[in-house]
């Protein structure tokens, strides 16, 4: 089993919250996961039709079946949320920490429930697919970004050795239409959304235009927008949006579109083999995407909210990730490259120029050793799982040799 990052913080969080929410895409391994930290709690899985339809008839006789010195592992609970609001009845009564853990794929249906029924009583957290780091720990970290990018991050994959990307994506997409998207009152027509996913996948990597999007694909930018949330609410792609001192610009100003698995992305693009990908058009774009969704798996793999940007001037010049850590600002380039050339840093030098509260600047490339070159470090893509506890670490020793604090 691969111990999962996120192991630690859900333990840590049960013993202050009377529930736990795992949220995260189908098979990303929230029921694996809580299973492994909760052997005695009882497991009930809301697939089930049965248990589906006890709960659904009569949940308060539901919840009252078991004993309550054992608790309880509510699984997919996005079929019954109405038990959300009898399970705030069974936490205010017998006051246990950890009794209940939950676990969702559906982030849009189960939101709205969850803040309105267990305010204050329950912690929620995000398990997204493998991270890097948690792959190298079992050493399933494949030799080049290029496979690893083409066979994605989903455990399956690497739990079953028979089983080839092409073909659990393929189902993956299949099921996540037909049993998840169809549920949803935003989406009427299936085979229009299935054509919008796919343009969707055109576009990783680029700034989000919701009206040529919308045109392409047949619909209005309301609808676009109404589809971009239900794919970024399925943990189907994310949003990245710029980097601005003003944060109100942030909000009104434009986001990248990158999906959150590129198993996926690599699936609609029908790339079947690492060397397509190498030649594909979107390669660069496909890369950042994998390298910014592990970074921002280890937000959540840290409990922490994720605090991710792009930069990008008027005159085209960019960064292609820019993280905040309060006062503390990191500039990342991300190449798709084997060698580095002086190239890469011509943004990260002009971004010095005009952003000097920047206290740290990397290149990440897709070669195989670190580098130090006068003007910023350069990592090996397969050495950026642990980015964000560098990072953290790098803000506390800047921190403490301020001026403030000598």
């Amino acid at each position: 089993m691969i111990t999962r990052d996120l192991s630690n913080e859900v333990l840590s969080l049960a013993k202050q919250f009377s529930a736990v929410a795992v949220f995260g895409p189908r098979q990303s391994g929230k029921t694996t996961l809580v299973q492994h930290l909760f052997p005695q709690h009882r497991y009930l899985s809301l697939e089930d039709l049965d248990i589906r339809q006890r709960a659904q008839i009569d949940p308060r006789s539901f919840l009252q079946e078991y004993p309550t010195e054992q608790g309880i592992i509510l699984d997919e609970v996005q079929h019954v949320p109405e038990l959300l609001s009898y399970i705030q009845t069974t936490i205010d009564r017998e006051k246990k920490k950890g009794f209940f853990i939950i676990t969702g794929s559906q982030n849009l249906l189960l939101n709205e429930k969850v803040t309105q029924s267990l305010a204050g009583r329950i912690a929620i957290v995000t398990l997204l697919p493998l991270s890097l780091h948690e792959l190298q720990q079992k050493n399933l970290l494949p030799k080049t970004i290029e496979i690893a990018a083409l066979r994605g991050s989903y455990p399956a994959l690497f739990a079953d050795t028979q089983i080839t990307p092409e073909i659990l994506y393929a189902n993956y997409l299949r099921t996540y239409v037909e049993r998840d998207v169809r549920s949803l009152k935003q989406v009427g027509d299936l085979n229009t959304f299935q054509q919008f996913l796919q343009l969707c996948a055109g576009r990783t990597g680029q700034i989000l235009n919701l009206t040529s999007l919308g045109n392409d694909c047949g619909i209005d930018h309301k609808t676009a927008r109404a589809w971009i949330s239900v794919l970024e609410a399925s943990y189907i792609v994310f949003l990245l949006y710029p980097y601005y001192k003003n944060y109100g610009k942030r909000i009104i100003k434009s986001p990248k579109l990158y999906f959150i698995d590129t198993g996926i992305l690599c699936t609609l693009l029908r790339i079947k083999t690492s060397l397509e990908l190498m030649e594909h058009y979107l390669r660069g774009s496909i890369v950042e995407s994998y390298i910014i969704a592990d970074v921002l798996k280890q937000y959540y793999n840290s409990n922490e909210r994720p605090a991710l940007y792009f930069w990008r001037d008027t005159q085209g010049r960019e960064i292609d990730l820019v993280l905040e850590h309060g006062t503390f600002l990191s500039a990342l380039e991300i190449k798709a490259g084997r060698t580095v050339n002086a190239d890469y840093f011509n943004n990260i030098e002009y971004f010095r120029s005009i952003a000097p509260e920047t206290t740290d600047y990397r290149v990440i490339y897709a070669g195989d050793e670190d580098h130090h070159w006068p003007q910023a470090p350069v990592m090996s893509w397969q050495h950026t799982g642990q980015l964000l506890t560098s990072l953290t670490s790098q803000q506390k020793n800047v921190q403490k040799h301020s001026p403030s604090n000598t």
